[in-house]
């Protein structure tokens, strides 16, 4: 700490603007948590230049948190699966926070199943500002405490429910006439939405970005059309996994309206064919960058074949267990014109893929990063060896686990063997509740 001199120390000669000047310049976490530690003037304005926190506090803690961080944004309370606490976050502590952080605008209270629709209600009436709020599996939650959130939040922008099991088609009329600028919706494995409440939403929600209907099974192509039609301009992301009433009307609608659409996930829609993804393939070729259509039966090598030969942007494909499919796919390629962008290809469990197929695709795909060819009978080990392909540095190859005998050392350049599942060989976003013990300088 800099010495007092004659002309007097430093919290003389610097106002708190300029103070706040230097905290804002601190690029490492470090050093800004260090910067609270010179005096209690610098924690104070270290504390309320804070923008978020992740806490697990009862109510007398998140009171005087409150005092503490006086322009908090972001305050994330979810609960860990692997490591939850009883009781966890409840309608008390909702409370607390609806009365002392007015100002929130993002509220994380994912897997706080502790809470009901009446610590809902106190958010709701509370923090008119919020915008994005997470109570995916919250399963105490109903209608009642989501709809208030809903009228009393106009503003929210992202409002995830995923495993609420009980939202209905009331929730999406509530969105509908309360939040027009709603932009991300979380709904995997709400069974009970349809295609009416589907509908109404798109009524008065024509900005969405995002659309999670993952494990919604009572939704089809009505439901999809009417979505395609109204947010034709400014969706993104959709997500269909194992909608199974959802078949070609819905990707043929998208592809007449939907232009920017980045990443789709149909995977388990089985009445897909390949009529409906060339079409789409062409309508959103510059824009494609993730498409998941494993377990669509009926998809053949004339999809895939669209695919790349038009979608130059596209870095992830999953066509597992889409047996139709064969060499003849990757025949196109291998040309600087085919030139792809792909970085993770997923083809487990198509039996009549060969090394050949996978010697033609690695021509064009330098970026690739990882690549499952799981049950694939034509792919193995021995065979890769012996065709001696060369996959990128660093790419990730599945194969079968354990290793076939008689394999000796290969050279990483050739092959890469990971027995770990896709889902961990890849980077993920994971949220990491820090319990925190914060001392408050009086």
């Amino acid at each position: 700490m800099a010495q007092p001199d004659e002309g007097g120390g430093i919290n003389e000669r610097l106002g708190d603007d300029e103070l706040r000047a230097v905290l804002s310049r601190l690029g490492d976490e470090e050093d800004k948590a260090s910067f609270g530690l010179v005096c209690k003037r610098w924690l104070r304005l270290q504390s309320t230049e804070r923008r978020k926190l992740c806490a697990r506090a009862g109510p007398h803690m998140l009171t005087r948190l409150a005092s503490r961080f006086t322009r908090l944004l972001h305050l994330d309370l979810s609960q860990s699966v692997s490591r939850s606490f009883y009781p966890g976050v409840t309608d008390s502590d909702l409370s607390v926070v609806a009365a002392a952080f007015s100002s929130l605008r993002i509220l994380n209270l994912h897997n706080c199943k502790g809470i009901t629709d009446k610590g809902l209600t106190s958010l709701a009436a509370g923090i008119p500002s919020l915008q994005f709020l997470d109570v995916s599996y919250c399963r105490k939650l109903s209608e009642k405490g989501l709809s208030s959130i809903a009228k009393g939040c106009c503003d929210l922008r992202a409002l995830y429910v995923v495993g609420c099991r009980f939202v209905t088609d009331t929730l999406l009329s509530a969105l509908s006439m309360n939040c027009c600028n709603l932009e991300e919706l979380g709904l995997q494995g709400c069974s009970n939405i349809t295609d009416s409440g589907l509908t109404v939403l798109v009524e008065g929600c024509k900005k969405l970005k995002l659309l999670d209907l993952n494990k919604c099974g009572n939704i089809g192509d009505i439901g999809i059309s009417s979505i395609a039609k109204a947010c034709y301009s400014s969706l993104l992301t959709l997500k269909l996994l194992d909608c199974y009433k959802i078949g070609d009307e819905s990707i043929i609608s998208l592809a007449k309206t939907c232009k920017n659409l980045e990443t789709l996930i149909i995977g388990g829609c089985r009445e897909i064919s390949d009529e409906s993804i060339k079409q789409f393939a062409s309508a959103c070729h510059n824009s494609l960058k993730n498409l998941r259509m494993d377990w669509c039966l009926n998809v053949s090598d004339a999809s895939l074949e669209c695919i790349f030969s038009l979608c130059r942007k596209l870095e992830i494909l999953d066509v597992g267990c889409c047996e139709e499919i064969t060499d003849a796919a990757f025949q196109g390629l291998g040309s600087d014109e085919s030139r792809l962008s792909l970085k993770i290809l997923r083809v487990s469990n198509c039996p009549k893929i060969t090394v050949d197929g996978i010697r033609n695709l690695l021509k064009s795909c330098e970026a690739l990063e990882y690549i499952d060819v799981r049950s694939c009978p034509h792919v193995t080990e021995v065979r890769c060896h012996e065709a001696e392909l060369q996959f990128p540095v660093g790419c990730c190859v599945n194969l079968s686990w354990p290793p076939e005998e008689g394999v000796g050392n290969l050279k990483p350049r050739e092959i890469l063997m990971h027995s770990c599942s896709p889902e961990t060989s890849l980077p993920l976003q994971m949220y990491i509740t820090i319990a925190i013990v914060v001392s408050l300088i009086v």
